[in-house]
């Protein structure tokens, strides 16, 4: 676990030195809006970090909307002055690994939306897709297995039937470290898991019967229990 979180550790500080360099470079160079940055590979060997390692501090520089990759012609800064763009990577550079604490309480926030949206958007397909992911929950909690996937799947085929691709971004961005603090504290145990396949079902009956108001309020009530826990740890 040690060299793990380690490893971890590492890599995001190899990233910050590399957005942190670009950054410097394209001040260097008085790059504008528009300007081409110097290729994968050479920036790989004036940093002397991997071509992965740069392609990861582009790509979250690309996702904050600072630099823009075009296939075939190469990584582009972004329509931003100078000015904003420091300010900005200074705060990308400021931003630390989220704790259990903000992910569920982001969590609650977005699925709250999301439930509600689902039910006044929500398609046949979207439907079969949360049925699917309700039954499989379902069935590993009756038989004692781990559903902590299969549970977020139900949650994530609901932020797919809000119809809104920023919140189900947001959710596909924040499970895989969810996913992680929920073993690592041991979360889904039996009872809760239990009372989760009819919370889920109530959920689950409300977007599809497209009430929205019942539908969020059976959400904030399946998290009311997550919520306290996450304080007590």
């Amino acid at each position: 676990m040690k060299l793990d979180i380690l490893t971890k550790t590492e890599t995001l500080d190899i990233q910050k030195t590399i957005i942190s360099k670009i950054r410097d470079l394209i001040n260097a160079k008085n790059l504008e809006p528009g300007d081409k940055l110097p290729s994968e590979r050479m920036l790989s060997e004036k940093f002397e970090v991997t071509r992965s390692n740069v392609r990861e501090a582009i790509q979250k520089l690309e996702f904050y909307g600072l630099l823009k990759s075009i296939p075939q012609s190469g990584t582009f800064v972004a329509n931003i002055g100078v000015t904003a763009m420091n300010g900005m990577i200074e705060d990308i550079l400021r931003l630390e690994e989220p704790d259990f604490k903000s992910l569920v309480e982001t969590r609650i926030l977005l699925e709250l939306k999301t439930a509600r949206l689902a039910a006044l958007r929500r398609t046949d397909d979207d439907l079969l897709k949360m049925k699917e992911a309700l039954d499989a929950y379902t069935e590993k909690v009756l038989n004692g297995e781990d559903a902590v996937q299969e549970d977020l799947l139900f949650h994530l085929a609901i932020a797919k039937a809000s119809g809104n691709s920023t919140m189900n971004t947001f959710m596909l961005i924040i499970t895989p470290e969810i996913i992680t603090n929920f073993e690592k504290y041991h979360v889904c145990d039996k009872d809760l898991a239990q009372s989760g396949i009819i919370e889920h079902q109530s959920i689950f009956d409300a977007i599809k019967d497209q009430k929205p108001q019942l539908a969020k309020q059976k959400m904030k009530e399946h998290f009311s229990v997550l919520y306290q826990y996450c304080y007590n740890i």
